[in-house]
């Protein structure tokens, strides 16, 4: 069906102008980075813009395959009326030819439509009437990676992607701010050092801290690690509770790092043990091998999506039976979480540390 509709290349190569649209969270935006490559490469002398909420702006800030980062936000300046009409008003004196939708949301494709950017494509999902191109929704199904489910938006119109890899740009003064965090608390480039996340969006995702205090343990106990727990504001609670139930030395950052100080120190670690969140994907596009803790039965909310997309990296995922998930609802207690041992966690962390 997508052959009959789709453009040739002769007809795609005439955009000058592009904006990419993704206005979801951390993890979706950095696992949409292999759209950025593959447009620069099909059109090296584009100009090319990626839309995104304030709290990704990090994910693609310095990416050097864009020309702009245009930020939506929707809780301040574009709040209301006559903020976001500013905004759309913004977006047509750009005079994008181009807009590619990567997340269905009716907002993106009310802003998007009301830009007067002529060629709209993406997902037929939520006023997808709005789009000039749609493509059958089907990512409930969880049939693929969401990578793939990006870059299918590209095939879409006639341009075939010639990798998946992520990318997150390394900032300096987070750099610094790594080096200096190691040197104060006397971490060499020696040592083995593990970072972990016990922090995630809801509690369909979270591992019991206590379990991640017991691997954290036996990992300084048995290879002399340094642990490092990272965990963004909202939920420095679990971090906190993580340091408080270990026996062992450990580093808690909880609540004290932005986004680019999480890769830099990712980029320092020797691996990374998190529930399923933003984190993971960034420690995929740093090169940290990462084990991955998932509970949700849901395909569309499963690893085979949402996983680690590193070739080392390890899921831990547990089917308990359920005929349907509940997610945040679940009414017998996250079984599929408190059913990954503490045990599991460590042996696979154990067969990564000794590759």
């Amino acid at each position: 069906m997508w052959n009959k509709i789709r453009n040739s290349k002769s007809e795609i190569r005439n955009y000058k102008k592009i904006i990419i649209v993704r206005l979801d969270r951390i993890g979706d935006v950095l696992l949409s980075t292999p759209v950025i490559k593959t447009l620069r490469d099909v059109y090296p002398n584009s100009y090319i813009a990626f839309m995104v909420r304030p709290y990704a702006r990090a994910i693609v800030e310095g990416n050097p395959y864009l020309d702009k980062v245009i930020v939506y936000d929707k809780e301040g300046r574009e709040k209301g009326l006559f903020g976001n009409l500013k905004f759309i008003w913004y977006l047509r004196k750009n005079k994008f030819d181009l807009a590619v939708i990567l997340h269905p949301t009716a907002r993106s494709h009310i802003v998007i439509s009301l830009a007067g950017i002529p060629i709209r494509v993406g997902y037929d999902k939520k006023m997808g009437f709005l789009l000039t191109r749609r493509i059958p929704h089907t990512k409930q199904f969880g049939l693929k990676h969401e990578v793939d489910y990006t870059l299918d938006i590209l095939r879409y119109i006639g341009i075939e992607p010639g990798q998946r890899a992520l990318y997150m740009p390394v900032d300096g003064g987070c750099e610094d701010k790594a080096r200096e965090i190691f040197h104060m608390n006397d971490i060499t480039d020696t040592d083995i050092v593990v970072s972990i996340n016990p922090g995630a969006s809801c509690a369909s995702k979270r591992w019991s801290a206590e379990k991640f205090a017991k691997v954290a343990d036996k990992l300084v106990e048995r290879h002399g690690a340094k642990i490092l727990i990272i965990s963004g504001a909202p939920d420095k609670v679990f971090g906190d509770r993580v340091a408080a139930s270990m026996n062992k030395e450990c580093m808690n950052l909880s609540g004290k790092t932005s986004i680019g100080d999480v890769a830099s120190i990712l980029r320092r670690s020797r691996l990374f043990i998190s529930n399923d969140s933003g984190p993971v994907h960034i420690a995929c596009a740093v090169g940290t091998p990462v084990i991955a803790i998932f509970g949700r039965s849901d395909m569309g909310l499963s690893p085979v999506r949402w996983g680690p997309s590193g070739k080392k990296d390890i899921v831990l995922h547990k089917d308990v039976g359920c005929d349907e998930c509940l997610a945040h609802n679940c009414k017998i207690g996250f079984k599929c979480l408190e059913a990954i041992t503490d045990e599991e966690v460590l042996a696979a962390a154990e067969k990564l540390l000794t590759k």
